[in-house]
C-alpha cells in the first residue's frame, strides 16, 4: 500500500491505499465528409486543417478512456478485493466532467487534484473542471461489479 501523506503542521491520521487507478478521459475530434463518413488522409499534412475546425467546436466525435474504446472493459478492467481501498485519479483535458461510481461512492475526493486541501467526504458524484485532475479514495465493502461512469 502507500500513504497519501499531508502537509506539515496538520496533525490528522494519514489516509492509505492499497491501489492506485488512472482514468484518462480522451476527446477526439474526426472530421467527416458530406456523406457523414469520416474521412481518411493519405498523410498527417492533409489532415491538419480538418480536425482543427473540428475541435474549435469542442463537440468531440468519440469520447474513450485511457486512449482506446474497451481499456477498461472485459479483460482490462480495473479490480479490487473486498477491502481493498483504490486511489481513482481522473484528468479531463477539454470538458467539465463527472465521474462517479454505481455501487458506491467516494470516501474522500479531491475535486481539484490538491492533495493540500481538505477533501470532500462522501460524494456520490464528483466534479473534475476541464484541463485538470481530481482524485478519489474508495473502499470495497461488498463484491460485485462497481461501474465507474461519467
Amino acid at each position: 500500500g502507500a500513504a497519501a501523506r499531508r502537509p506539515e503542521g496538520r496533525r490528522r491520521q494519514a489516509l492509505h491505499y492499497d491501489k492506485i487507478f488512472y482514468i484518462g478521459e480522451n476527446d477526439l475530434y474526426v472530421p467527416k465528409d458530406e456523406t457523414g463518413k469520416y474521412k481518411t488522409y493519405e498523410t498527417p499534412g492533409e489532415s491538419y486543417a480538418d480536425p482543427t475546425e473540428v475541435m474549435r467546436r469542442l463537440i468531440p466525435t468519440h469520447v474513450v478512456f485511457n486512449g482506446r474504446v474497451g481499456s477498461l472493459t472485459g479483460k482490462n478492467a480495473l479490480t479490487a478485493k473486498v477491502g481493498e481501498t483504490v486511489m481513482i485519479v481522473h484528468s479531463q483535458a477539454n470538458r467539465d466532467t463527472r465521474p462517479h461510481i454505481i455501487g458506491g461512492h467516494g470516501d474522500y475526493v479531491w475535486e481539484t487534484g490538491k492533495f493540500t486541501n481538505p477533501p470532500e467526504k462522501d460524494l456520490e458524484t464528483w466534479f473534475i473542471r476541464g484541463g485538470s485532475a481530481g482524485a478519489a479514495l474508495y473502499t470495497f465493502r461488498e463484491p460485485g461489479i462497481y461501474a465507474y461512469v461519467n
